[in-house]
């Protein structure tokens, strides 16, 4: 993968840098190819070419910085997938002219294809800074986001707390455990003091982000049947009414998606990391209970209490643990009761009032339209790992749901 990122910095700075390159089954190079290397061919030309001097018609794998549209708006690597045979499909980043989901492009149709590591996917951003810049893809279109960082709220909270960390340091440990465990190397600290103050720095940072959470930046206020969408998930999985489950949300935000959907509920429990949140949940639902916890330690709830467990945008949220919360999510939850996540797959952007489809990619300013469906497969699997069975998954215009039963 650095191989290729290197292959693209190679292009003329003046367009998309491109790279790829094909690699055997011993996992030797067979060819490569950037983006400008021949004058008005595109990468996909200059490598079939190379091939053809090579007698050369599959490969083991193919890896690619850019899945670029050619002039158009078809995807190159369709192109290339449909002359020659691939198995292994590695990906760095959609094409910056993406705002929306296309026909024919394989990362979203052919089905499994791997993607560079976030390290390696803010190179490739760093290669073509400008035009993603000048894109739909990035965050600044939505001013809440752009403005409302987690990680730079954490790392000036543990500044506060004399735990200096840079942003890189930062980026490379997004996991509340792998953050504790740096603190605690670097400064010598107990580790269950250095997870404390990151668990203290995430409920800030939450609680500043989401505690007074703005809808209007929200992209569900482009699809004003969100709660529909909700229900018919639940009605998937469950013939009982809302009203007679006891319901657990966790991550409840600033509360008014928890109060549009169970305010008539009479056992529901709220649980987050952020109290404000938790405080008008409590002014808007008086008979429900809430619990300062984070989702993957829900200690504060007994074994095998609920019938139905929800949790809306909180499994793909920064330096969280899914594995975890799915495990801590299956104790607390009856034998045969629902589990219910969503994950963000839409940001607003706000000057045009669309919807540009994906997640943030960690530590950069902008969206990966992949993001989100990748990451809706991997929760997926941890939902399997931690116990659960019958997992679904049910792409809407805004976010992915998931569904699943506890055993």
């Amino acid at each position: 993968m650095e191989h290729v990122i290197g292959v693209a910095q190679r292009a003329p700075q003046s367009g998309l840098r491109v790279g790829v390159a094909l690699v055997s089954e011993s996992n030797e190079l067979i060819c490569s190819a950037f983006e400008g290397e021949v004058p008005d061919t595109s990468w996909y030309r200059t490598l079939r070419g190379r091939m053809q001097e090579l007698g050369t018609s599959s490969a083991q794998s193919v890896y690619l910085t850019v899945n670029s549209l050619s002039a158009n708006r078809s995807f190159e690597l369709a192109e290339l997938l449909a002359d020659v045979r691939i198995d292994r499909v590695y990906i760095g980043l959609p094409d910056p002219a993406l705002t929306t989901y296309l026909s024919g492009d394989p990362v979203t149709e052919r089905g499994h294809v791997l993607r560079f590591p976030d390290d390696l996917q803010r190179q490739i951003l760093h290669q073509n800074r400008d035009l993603y810049t000048a894109s739909g893809q990035s965050i600044e279109c939505n001013p809440h986001y752009s403005t409302h960082r987690i990680s730079e709220a954490v790392t000036a909270k543990l500044l506060s707390m004399g735990f200096a960390l840079t942003k890189d340091d930062v980026n490379a440990h997004r996991g509340r455990a792998a953050l504790a465990s740096l603190i605690s190397q670097r400064y010598g600290a107990e580790y269950k003091d250095a997870d404390r103050a990151v668990g203290d720095a995430l409920a800030a940072a939450f609680d500043a982000k989401y505690g007074t959470y703005d809808y209007a930046f929200d992209a569900r206020t482009a699809n004003a049947g969100w709660a529909d969408d909700f229900m018919s998930v639940y009605r998937r999985t469950s013939t009982r009414p809302l009203s007679a489950v006891s319901v657990l949300n966790v991550g409840v935000g600033a509360g008014q998606e928890a109060a549009a959907l169970f305010s008539d509920c009479p056992r529901i429990t709220f649980a987050d990391i952020a109290e404000s949140g938790l405080a008008n949940i409590s002014g808007r639902i008086p008979h429900s209970r809430t619990v300062v916890s984070s989702a993957e330690d829900l200690s504060a709830l007994p074994d095998d209490s609920f019938d139905l467990y929800v949790s809306l945008r909180t499994y793909n949220s920064s330096f969280f643990d899914t594995s975890a919360a799915a495990r801590e999510a299956h104790r607390v939850m009856k034998p045969g009761a629902v589990i219910i996540l969503s994950v963000a797959n839409g940001f607003l952007y706000t000057r045009r009032g669309c919807v540009v489809p994906g997640l943030i990619i960690p530590g950069t300013e902008f969206v990966d339209l992949y993001r989100g469906m990748e990451t809706a497969d991997l929760i997926g699997a941890d939902l399997e790992c931690a116990g659960f069975k019958d997992v679904r998954m049910l792409p809407t215009s805004t976010e992915i749901y998931l569904s699943a039963v506890a055993v």
